[in-house]
Formats: structure tokens, C-alpha cells, sequence
């Protein structure tokens, strides 16, 4: 069996233009990805949005963060900007819906429950339950708490989440240990009819089947008449995995998981050396 091959290092990638390439949508991950490991936004992205508006091409964020946080980190320029939140399950733009994916209450049930159980045998974990309007949590202590706020800036805690008022989308679980090697194996049974992604080191989520970012990615590009060869995608963690698919011009973070490396077919310089702003750079001769 051949081995998968290992994407171009960006610097040194034959297949990347001299001049301007024809893209028309750039989308990026955010975590990991845009972000450094500080979780802040490069200072240069802002003067590059501007000439990007000016040149026509559409910024899209897509990330497992709620849309009211993406709106909010992106309140500037938000504007004609689509977001594509919760993982693909929730797109927005100009605070309308454009799509979105909702999951069954007992399902969402079904996962909190058995994340209650993981917490009465010692799993340092909660289940975070992503609905339109908010997000809501059972877990009330500050640790638990300060992780869920980096990523839903609107959030409740409620008594029980299983029963909250809400169009749920999805549910997500933190936990504090590594995500792969004891939350994600207690949620395997959801995935005979749900699809369960390990999203970052801590994280888990639980959504529809049909749910993910690049069915977001490719709804859009059917919207908006933009072709996979049209369109640009950075991403570092398994989340990521089908939008990279969505896109000829996809670009794995130096810092990606393996999977995402060898699944991309470029591959872009860290998050924490501004990959997404170079790469962008370099490839519409910016």
C-alpha cells in the first residue's frame, strides 16, 4: 500500500501561483488555526479584510465557537461577513440564519446523561448544550465556567440541560484531561447515528450526521456560485476535516493534528507565526 502523501510545505509548494490566484472565499478555522495560542487575532488580519472586501472576496470564520462569540470578535467588520458556527450546524450572516442543522432533544439528552455518568465515575468533564439563543451548562464551578466563556459568550446555567427551551444544535463536552482518550471513547455509541468529533485537545462534540463544516462550506458555495477551486480553507484539528475537502485550495497549520496534515493539500505556517495571514498573502499576491 502507498503511503498518503505529505502536503507541500507552503514555501516551497510547485503548485502555487506566481500571481494573484482567482479566489472569490477564504475560509479559516479559528482556534489553533487563526488564532495563536493566546487565542488572539493577528493585528494584520484587519487591514487584510479591508483590501479583501475592496477586492471581492468573502472571509468566512468557521469554528465550534458559538455565532454571538464569532460575532463578537468580529463586531467591526461583521458586515456582509458569514459565519459559520458550532462546528457547520448554525451559518449566519448579517444576523440572519442561512442554514442551520438542529439535533433531536433526546439525543442531546441522551449525551448529557452519559456525560453525568462519566462525572459520577471521576471525568473531570461537562456537556455544554449549544442551542440558537444560548448555551447551557450544569457545571457552575469557575474552572469548568472560564473555559466554557472563551468560546459562548452567551451562556446559562440551568438546573437541567436536558430540559432547556431552545433550537439545540449541538452539544458539546470539555473535558479536562485529553478529549480522545476518555470522553470521545464513552461517546462512540452516539456515533451509529450522530457524528461524535474530537474538535480540539479538550474538546467533543455531538451533532447531526449530516452536520459539519465543509456541508456548511458546500451549501454556501452552492449559494453563492463559488467553485471548490474558488475557495481557500485553513484548518488545524479533525473538526476541520471535511471543509478541507471543500476546497482545492485547502491548507493544513504546521501545527495540525496528523490527520488534518495528510488530508490538506497544502500546508500553511503555524498559528503562532500568522500562517492564514501569509499564506493568504502569498497566494493572491497581496
Amino acid at each position: 500500500m502507498s503511503a498518503t502523501p505529505v502536503p507541500t510545505p507552503l514555501l516551497d509548494a510547485p503548485g502555487l501561483p506566481a500571481g494573484a490566484a482567482d479566489i472569490r472565499l477564504i475560509v479559516t478555522d479559528m482556534d489553533g488555526t487563526l488564532l495563536d495560542d493566546a487565542q488572539r487575532i493577528p493585528d494584520g488580519l484587519w487591514p487584510m479584510l479591508a483590501e479583501l472586501r475592496r477586492r471581492g472576496v468573502l472571509f468566512s470564520p468557521a469554528s465550534g465557537r458559538q455565532y454571538a462569540t464569532l460575532a463578537r470578535q468580529f463586531a467591526d467588520v461583521a458586515e456582509g461577513m458569514v459565519f459559520i458556527a458550532e462546528n457547520g450546524t448554525y451559518v449566519v450572516r448579517d444576523g440572519v440564519e442561512l442554514s442551520s442543522d438542529p439535533l433531536a432533544g433526546s439525543a442531546a439528552a441522551g449525551v448529557a446523561r452519559t456525560v453525568r455518568r462519566l462525572v459520577a465515575d471521576g471525568v473531570d468533564a461537562g456537556a455544554v448544550v449549544c442551542g440558537k439563543r444560548s448555551a447551557y451548562v450544569e457545571r457552575t464551578d469557575e474552572a469548568f465556567l472560564a473555559e466554557v466563556r472563551k468560546y459562548y459568550v452567551e451562556h446559562r446555567i440551568v438546573e437541567d440541560v436536558t430540559a432547556v427551551d431552545d433550537d439545540v444544535i449541538k452539544v458539546a463536552v470539555f473535558d479536562f484531561g485529553p478529549a480522545e482518550r476518555s470522553t470521545a471513547p464513552a461517546l462512540a455509541p452516539f456515533a451509529a447515528t450522530h457524528k461524535v468529533v474530537v474538535s480540539g485537545e479538550h474538546w467533543v462534540d455531538v451533532m447531526n450526521r449530516t452536520a459539519d463544516k465543509g456541508a456548511a462550506l458546500r451549501g454556501l458555495q452552492t449559494a453563492l456560485g463559488i467553485t471548490p477551486a474558488q475557495t481557500m480553507v485553513f484548518g488545524d484539528y479533525l473538526n476541520d476535516l471535511e471543509m478541507l475537502d471543500a476546497a482545492e485550495w485547502s491548507f493544513a497549520m504546521a501545527n495540525a493534528h496528523p490527520e488534518v496534515v495528510h488530508r490538506a493539500r497544502h500546508l500553511a505556517p503555524s498559528n503562532n507565526d500568522a500562517g492564514v495571514l501569509r499564506t493568504i498573502t502569498r497566494v493572491l499576491g497581496l
